[in-house]
Formats: structure tokens, C-alpha cells, sequence
């Protein structure tokens, strides 16, 4: 065998052909063709392989499955992603509804206070923790310096937010979704 230096480097692997082996592999794994432990050493020898000829040798086994194979593992695939999905919305918690206010008021408080607005008894929210704005048709949501924080959609609402209906609000620890007067 020639030393790494005097091979040409056509005839060198390249990554982009090692990664399409490797993509190879692996899908004939997934398919039940390649049991792990093979796997595991083909990509492995892919890793190392000098030459395409190298490259070539660890498919060589390895037929390509036919359409109806194709077609069936494409939708399981697609079968099993869409039952994850599903089963992920399912255990995601319900939250209760904000609804907007309708009121041609500008400013909503938020808080534990009995004065806010929309008093909330829990003791993770602040007494004045945040504001709902409407600014130029849109609302913004805005904490008030509050100690647990005010998130919208998971992210830090800061000074302001610009919020609609459907996104999720969390006050301390209380989470809503926002929802259009109905």
C-alpha cells in the first residue's frame, strides 16, 4: 500500500464522500441491514478509509433497498415523527386563558396588589409586576422590575414585549395564554 503522501489526491477520499458513506451506513442500520457492531466498525474504517476504493468496499454489501423497502421506511419515519409530535402536544399543560381586554384604556397593572387590574394571589408575582400597554393597535407587555420576572413565550419581557394572542405570559410562576375577547 502506498504511504499517505504519494497517493494522488484524486484518488484521495474526500469529507463530503466519507459523509455520504456514512449516511449510507447509517440509514442501512436504521433499515434492520447493518446490525450496530457493524455499523459501528464501518464508520469507523470510513473515518480512516485513504480512498475512495476504501469507501466504496464498506457499501459493497450493502444493497440499496428497493422502492416498496424505500417507500415504507420513509413512512414509518414520517409515521413515527408525527406520533412524537403528537404525543408532545399532548402532555404539554393546558394553561388558562388571558383574555385581552377590549377597555380603550391605555394601561393594564399586573400584580398582587388589589389595586392592579388583574390581581393575581400567588406569591411568586410581585405586587405591581408588570404592565399590558397598547401602543399604535398593538399590546406590549412590560415587567415593572418585578423580583420573579415576566416571560413571553419563554423570553425575558424586559421594559416591553410585544405580545398577541396565542403566545404564553408567565408572571412568577403563574403561566397564561393570551387570548382575543371573544
Amino acid at each position: 500500500m502506498a504511504a499517505w503522501d504519494t497517493v494522488p489526491p484524486e484518488l484521495r477520499a474526500s469529507d463530503a464522500e466519507r459523509e455520504n458513506v456514512i449516511r449510507a451506513l447509517r440509514d442501512g442500520s436504521i433499515e434492520g441491514r447493518l446490525s450496530h457492531e457493524t455499523f459501528i466498525r464501518r464508520v469507523d474504517r470510513a473515518l480512516r478509509a485513504r480512498g475512495s476504493a476504501e469507501l466504496a468496499e464498506l457499501l459493497a454489501d450493502l444493497r440499496p433497498p428497493g422502492r416498496v423497502t424505500g417507500l415504507l421506511t420513509r413512512s414509518v419515519a414520517w409515521w413515527s415523527g408525527l406520533t412524537a409530535q403528537l404525543g408532545d402536544a399532548w402532555r404539554r399543560p393546558r394553561l388558562p386563558g388571558l383574555i385581552l381586554p377590549r377597555d380603550d384604556r391605555a394601561v393594564f397593572t399586573i400584580g398582587r396588589s388589589p389595586e392592579c387590574d388583574l390581581a393575581l394571589g400567588d406569591l411568586t408575582v410581585s405586587w405591581r409586576h408588570a404592565e399590558l400597554r397598547r401602543v399604535d393597535g398593538r399590546w406590549v407587555l412590560a415587567d415593572l422590575r418585578s423580583t420573579n420576572g415576566t416571560l413571553v413565550n419563554g423570553w425575558q419581557a424586559g421594559p416591553g414585549f410585544a405580545v398577541r394572542p396565542g403566545d404564553c405570559v408567565t408572571f412568577g410562576q403563574l403561566s397564561f395564554r393570551l387570548a382575543d375577547h371573544p
